[in-house]
């Protein structure tokens, strides 16, 4: 065994014992306070690995996973980081930094696309704690022991499950709703452990929560799929960590059971991939007969190059993965960093997609995860004179809108979904409804005041929601 293989323990790091890393030395002052002060908002938390192995020091603040991991000043809008800054550092009130960075949060959309209002299920007149049920064929299940991460990204749609907003979590203890639950929707063929990240846990624990799912009463569910970012942040846990063979049985158990064992592996930069150790992770959960699926988010600052995207999707290709989503940055968070418009990520991911061969084409992208649906956008095209989108929905919240084509304005500035309009004149796209339109409201007003307005309705005068 190579020294690059030989066991590592895992050593995180924190806005509180950061310094103790020998690279923070590295930093300008300017990049520290940064770091001290838009980590009260954003959670911040790296590992020794991402710091030795996967951060070029000689290219910061530039380094993409650097830009990753670490917070910016440029995450928070001028005057919400002077305020904060001078508490932070100045006058060190801490009632007064916990309620600006409260209102902070509230103001970044921190529930995107239906999540708290629409997403959660219910099961005898009560709602499923740590359970989301947005599409018919597939659960998303959130383990209350799997709510961290071996480091944080900092554009993550999830971000409010690790900054102790309690109301804002969801989270389950256990596995047993779960499986009355599904014990009630033989349509569900799919179970989406999430968190968070569930591979932080032990595999005696994730075991706990996947086992159950093995039942014959439950023989509709055919996949069973982790979402994680271990395989870039700690690939060690497939490879050198003391329960490693432990969990890679575990995955073998869930094949033998006639199940898919899917590992949605986030990799957001080639250099995600390039460890010796982290491809000798891939390789590992691909021999137990699981599969490894390729996703991530385009984000400005740090993937925005067609050919880091090929070679990413060339490598995991050769060592057995399968490319599977470009995804669009979601609209939380400090989204107005790191967020490209529609067209320049329909640009992007084109480029990169016709540089590789069709082993890797099984990619689809870029795609909203919006509140309809996961939309995808086809092309930019002229039909009858007019330049559009041509998108359509990879997967909806009512199974006919599927795959049915429709168009949109081409709006060189638009982001997101709810900057669309459409096409040809339409009044509005055909899945949207009376019900939906607190929700485009909504997002409207946030693109005109760049904050997120709690309680604005499709009633709410713009002007009023503005001013709010």
């Amino acid at each position: 065994m190579t020294s690059e293989l030989l066991p590592a323990k895992f050593k995180p790091y924190t806005r509180q014992t950061i310094s103790q890393a020998p690279q923070w030395q590295l930093l300008p002052e300017e990049l520290r306070e940064a770091v001290q002060v838009v980590s009260r908002v954003m959670p911040f938390r790296t590992n020794q690995y991402v710091m030795d192995e996967l951060i070029d020091w000689n290219n910061v603040p530039d380094d993409p996973i650097y830009r990753l991991t670490f917070p910016h000043q440029d995450m928070l809008s001028p005057s919400d980081y002077s305020n904060l800054r001078d508490l932070v550092l100045v006058k060190k009130d801490d009632a007064a930094i916990e309620d600006a960075v409260r209102s902070i949060r509230l103001a970044m959309n921190p529930h995107p696309a239906g999540q708290m209002t629409h997403n959660v299920p219910f099961m005898n007149g009560q709602p499923v704690s740590g359970l989301q049920h947005k599409y018919r064929e597939t659960v998303l299940f959130f383990p209350s022991a799997g709510q961290t991460c071996h480091a944080y990204c900092t554009f993550c749609f999830r971000w409010p499950q690790f900054v102790g907003m309690d109301d804002l979590k969801f989270d389950a203890r256990e596995s047993s709703e779960l499986v009355e639950y599904l014990k009630l929707h033989p349509e569900v063929t799919d179970v989406l452990i999430t968190g968070g990240d569930p591979l932080i846990m032990n595999t005696r624990s994730l075991a706990g929560y996947i086992e159950p799912l093995l039942v014959p009463e439950l023989a509709h569910i055919q996949n069973i799929r982790i979402g994680t970012k271990s395989v870039a942040y700690w690939p060690q846990r497939f490879v050198t960590d003391k329960d490693s063979d432990d969990l890679l049985q575990l995955f073998e158990k869930v094949v033998a059971a006639g199940k898919n064992m899917a590992i949605m592996g986030h990799y957001n930069h080639p250099a995600e991939l390039r460890t010796a150790i982290a491809q000798r992770a891939v390789k590992r959960i691909v021999s137990t007969g699981a599969t490894l699926r390729m996703q991530a988010p385009l984000i400005r600052h740090i993937n925005e190059d067609p050919k880091g995207w090929a070679e990413l999707w060339t490598t995991g290709v050769r060592l057995g993965a399968i490319p599977y989503y470009m995804f669009v940055e979601r609209d939380t968070g400090p989204s107005h960093y790191f967020q490209l418009p529609l067209a320049r990520a329909y640009e992007i991911f084109q480029s990169a997609y016709s540089s590789v061969s069709g082993l890797a084409r099984t990619v689809r992208g870029p795609s909203m995860s919006a509140f309809p649906g996961k939309v995808v956008v086809d092309g930019i095209v002229e039909i009858a004179g007019e330049k559009v989108f041509a998108l359509q929905f990879l997967q909806a919240r009512k199974p006919e809108w599927v795959r049915r084509p429709f168009y949109a304005k081409f709006d060189p500035d638009a982001t997101w979904l709810h900057d669309l309009v459409p096409a040809f004149g339409e009044k509005k796209f055909f899945f949207e409804t009376d019900a939906d339109a607190p929700h485009k409201t909504l997002q409207l007003v946030t693109r005109h005041t760049g904050r997120y307005v709690p309680g604005a309705t499709s009633e709410t005068p713009e002007p009023l929601a503005i001013e709010a």
